[in-house]
């Protein structure tokens, strides 16, 4: 039985497809992912670490609270076909390590901070993904990762403020915005855009921000300029200087 949501809150979506995966050895020696994400179906318990039955390849910089639930939207999926050929990848939900495929939201719409039900469980928005080399492998597009980061299609992740379980179809309704000055397409313009305005930062370091993006909006308050992304968008240090 779900949780009843207020009578107001307004529904702003719905879950087309709940996904997970296991952790596999990925495409580079060493390398684990479980971004081969595969529908569930039926209702799927979910709590504070994410979806029941589903993993992360590097918990380093993949799960934890603030990472629980990716969330990437459907409407993304024509544009991409559209850029790249339609690769079967592309047919289904699920291509970009998605655990929640939706219908009628992107990064324009939804704000950092956004409090959302959908079945009986509790979440707030709590940051976009800043994507990595991961994709390029997955889709065999060796820039891949940067086109996700410099059209701002990247999806988001959600944490979980109360347990429950969810299923496709859900509806997905807005309990709280108290952000609404800050969409997640802004905060992703700063990143990709390398601002280090002073004044500019310290407003977005007055929100609140999970450790990851606390830490570079922080870095580049103090150093004056913008972190690398060699690592993160190729998987390695000598990567081509596009990633700078």
């Amino acid at each position: 039985m779900h949780a009843a949501a207020p009578d107001n809150a307004p529904v702003i979506a719905r879950v087309r497809t709940v996904l997970t995966g296991r952790s596999v050895p990925y495409s580079r020696p060493g390398s684990f992912s479980a971004i081969d994400k595969r529908p569930v179906p039926g209702a799927v318990r979910i709590d504070a670490a994410g979806l029941a039955g589903d993993e992360q390849g590097d918990r380093r910089v993949h799960g934890g609270p603030d990472k629980a639930v990716h969330v990437y939207p459907w409407a993304h999926y024509a544009l991409w076909q559209a850029e790249l050929g339609a690769p079967p990848l592309l047919q289904t939900p699920g291509a970009f390590g998605e655990n929640l495929s939706v219908d009628a939201l992107d990064e324009t719409t939804v704000c950092l901070g956004d409090e959302w039900q959908i079945g009986s469980a509790r979440f707030v928005v709590s940051q976009g993904r800043q994507p990595c080399w991961k994709l390029n492998d997955r889709f065999g597009v060796p820039d891949l990762a940067r086109r996700v980061q410099d059209t701002g299609r990247t999806g988001w992740y959600l944490r979980v403020l109360a347990p429950g379980a969810l299923r496709a179809g859900d509806a997905v309704r807005l309990l709280a915005r108290p952000y609404p000055a800050w969409p997640l397409a802004r905060i992703g313009a700063l990143i990709r855009e390398r601002v280090c305005a002073p004044a500019v930062l310290r407003e977005v370091l007055a929100l609140p921000l999970p450790p990851s993006w606390r830490k570079l909006f922080t870095q580049r308050l103090t150093h004056g300029q913008a972190e690398s992304w060699e690592q993160r968008l190729w998987g390695s240090p000598a990567a081509p200087s596009a990633a700078a």
